[in-house]
C-alpha cells in the first residue's frame, strides 16, 4: 500500500511539473464584429436586416478555440457583464471601453472588429436570346446578373490593462463560384427570399457566401494567431483559502475569475498574529507563517486543485497567495 501511495504522489508531482512546464494560454474575449458599413449590402441579399456581426464573431472564436493559440471567454459571460454595464455597440468599438469590458471579464485582451465589405463583387454577364434571364435589356437581350460573393473582414487585438493596440489585422474572402444567388437556391438576383444569416446552417459553407466569409474568418483568426506572443505575460496576484485538505491534495477558494491558471506557484500559510488598532479595535494586519508552497493542477471558474509540498499538514481555512 506504501508503495502505491508513493507511486500515486510522483505521479501526481510529474503532472503538475508538466503543467507548469506548458506555457499559459493568453485570454481573450471577443465582442461582437460592428456591420454598419455593409447594412446596404445585407439589405440587398436578404430582405432587411441581419446581424452578420455575430454570426460572424461566432465563426471566428470557433476558429481560435480550434487553433489553440488563446484561452476564449464564453458568450454567456461576456453578454452578461455587457448586460449589467449597458454598453452600446458604438462604444464596444472604442479602444478604451473594450480596455474596460476586458479588465471586468479579467482577460488580457479583448478582439474587437467590423465588417468592412460583405456581399456580390458587382460584376455581371450578359446573355443572348429572348427570355432566359430575370431582366430584358431593350428586347434585344437578357442581362443576368451572375456575381461572385465577397467579404472583408478588420479585428484589432486590444490591451486590456493599457487600451493599446496590440495588433490589427484584415482578412477577405472571396467565393471560387459564380453565381445568381447569394445564398442558396430560390433565390433570385438579388439572392434574397432564403432566409436569415445562420453560420450554423449545415449548408453554409456550400454557398457563395459562406465560401466567402469562411475564407475571410480563417484569414483574419489566422492572423490573430500569430499576434497571440505580441501580449505582455503577466502574473496575476490572487489570495484564498483552502478549503478542503487530502493529503497533499488541496482545494483553494479562489480560481479562474480570480486569475489563477494551471501552473501557478502559490504559498500557503497560516494565520499567526492579528495587529489591532488599540483605539478601534480595526484589524491593521494579520501576519500569517509560511508553511509550504503549492503547485496548481486544475483550475475551474470558482476553485482550483494545488498539489502542496512543504511541512505541512495543511488545514482548512489556511491561507493561500500569490508569492510576493
Amino acid at each position: 500500500m506504501s508503495r502505491m501511495i508513493r507511486f500515486v504522489s510522483v505521479l501526481l508531482l510529474l503532472s503538475a511539473f508538466a503543467a507548469a512546464q506548458q506555457p499559459h494560454k493568453k485570454r481573450v474575449a471577443v465582442l461582437d464584429f460592428d456591420y454598419g458599413t455593409v447594412k446596404s449590402s445585407i439589405a440587398e441579399i436578404f430582405g432587411g436586416n441581419e446581424d452578420v456581426g455575430k454570426g460572424i464573431t461566432d465563426l471566428l472564436v470557433t476558429k481560435l478555440v480550434t487553433d489553440g493559440n488563446y484561452s476564449v471567454i464564453e458568450r454567456k459571460v461576456l453578454d452578461k457583464i455587457l448586460a449589467e454595464q449597458n454598453f452600446g455597440n458604438s462604444d464596444r468599438a472604442d479602444n478604451a471601453t473594450a480596455a474596460k469590458i476586458g479588465k471586468m471579464l479579467g482577460v488580457d485582451a479583448i478582439i474587437v472588429g467590423s465588417i468592412t465589405k460583405f456581399g456580390r463583387d458587382d460584376k455581371s454577364k450578359s446573355f443572348g436570346g429572348l427570355g432566359v434571364g430575370p431582366r430584358v435589356i431593350g428586347g434585344l437581350g437578357v442581362k443576368k446578373s451572375e456575381s461572385k460573393a465577397v467579404c472583408g473582414i478588420s479585428a484589432r487585438l486590444v490591451d486590456t490593462t493599457t487600451g493599446e493596440i496590440l495588433a490589427a489585422v484584415n482578412g477577405a474572402g472571396e467565393s471560387k463560384r459564380s453565381g445568381s444567388s447569394l445564398i442558396g437556391g430560390g433565390a433570385g438576383s438579388r439572392g434574397g427570399g432564403v432566409g436569415g444569416f445562420d453560420t450554423h446552417a449545415s449548408n453554409f459553407g456550400q454557398t457563395l457566401l459562406g465560401e466567402a466569409v469562411m475564407q475571410a474568418v480563417e484569414d483574419v483568426g489566422g492572423k490573430l494567431d500569430q499576434s497571440a506572443d505580441k501580449l505582455p505575460s503577466r502574473k496575476s496576484e490572487y489570495s484564498g483559502v483552502v478549503a478542503d485538505a487530502s493529503g497533499n491534495t488541496l482545494i483553494i477558494n479562489v480560481g479562474r475569475k480570480a486569475g489563477v491558471q494551471v501552473g501557478d506557484k502559490v504559498e500557503v500559510g497560516r494565520t499567526g498574529k492579528v495587529i489591532k488598532d488599540p483605539t478601534t479595535g480595526k484589524v491593521l494586519k494579520t501576519l500569517s507563517v509560511k508553511i509550504g508552497e503549492g503547485t496548481v493542477t486544475e483550475v475551474d471558474q470558482d476553485s482550483a486543485t494545488v498539489e502542496f509540498a512543504g511541512q505541512g499538514p495543511v488545514k482548512v481555512g489556511d491561507s493561500v497567495k500569490t508569492p510576493q
